[in-house]
């Protein structure tokens, strides 16, 4: 029967409607953050990897503005990414016993008051200027795209900054060879990487919260949510949902 409609739909003229399936497949491909909504001129016609038109404030809307924001949010996406593995990753082998580790959020004051540590003071200054030379580089590579891969930029070892793009390095830094592929497979990976980092800023937020609320980790927390699953839940941290442990309470008296 819909094959005998859609048959005399296009003896007429007359266009069949689009399918659910179809208009949301149109919506991914303009890529909206919200079916609907409108794009920001700036974004519309940007082909950049996790573009999908989110900018309610305008902040990119002077180009080089955001060029620069494109590169902030890779560094705090691939921070994120060692940063959350580095708390579940230490924190699931605590808890089978493979391993005997402090949780993230005291291993620093563990590590400082322990035996042979290095001083505090030696540690923030060599950190420091770490960062320092890695983001003054970072920063001449922004300017002039490709500037630190030239010779004599780096001792002689300038070979390992080359990469495709600004923001992707290649050499060292890239030892499975992803940059060597083809354009729609690279551009695929960097869409995984970045949709995979905004998810992992999105869980360290929410680690600092759940400890911030119960003083545990994350491996620990979800331990006892599994324990009692029907009490061990946001809503009874007395944290999460303000003012619902005072109801309850008051409830409880009664």
């Amino acid at each position: 029967m819909q094959v005998m409609q859609k048959q005399c739909m296009r003896a007429s003229g007359v266009k069949a409607p689009l399918s659910r399936r179809s208009v949301t497949v149109k919506a991914n491909m303009n890529g909206n953050w919200l079916p609907g909504s409108q794009t920001p001129a700036h974004l519309k016609d940007l082909k950049m990897a996790g573009n999908f038109g989110f900018d309610p404030l305008n902040l990119g809307a002077e180009p080089e503005a955001l060029r620069w924001y494109q590169q902030a949010e890779l560094v705090h996406s691939r921070t994120a990414m060692m940063a959350v593995a580095g708390i579940l990753i230490p924190g699931l082998f605590t808890k089978l016993g493979a391993l005997n580790v402090p949780q993230w959020y005291e291993a620093g004051k563990v590590y400082i008051e322990g035996e042979g540590a290095i001083p505090f003071g030696t540690l923030l200054m060599s950190t420091l200027f770490s960062y320092a030379f890695v983001e003054g580089k970072r920063w001449q590579d922004f300017r002039n795209p490709g500037s630190q891969a030239e010779p004599g930029t780096f001792f002689g070892l300038e070979g390992m900054f080359k990469g495709t793009d600004n923001g992707y390095p290649g050499g060292i830094f890239d030892p499975l060879g992803y940059s060597k592929t083809s354009p729609e497979k690279l551009d695929e990976l960097k869409l995984k990487e970045i949709k995979n980092g905004r998810l992992a800023m999105v869980a360290f937020l929410g680690f600092a919260g759940q400890y911030s609320a119960t003083g545990k980790g994350p491996i620990d927390n979800l331990a006892d949510h599994l324990a009692d699953p029907w009490h061990n839940t946001f809503a009874e941290n007395g944290v999460s949902v303000p003012g619902l442990s005072a109801v309850e309470q008051a409830a409880a008296s009664l």
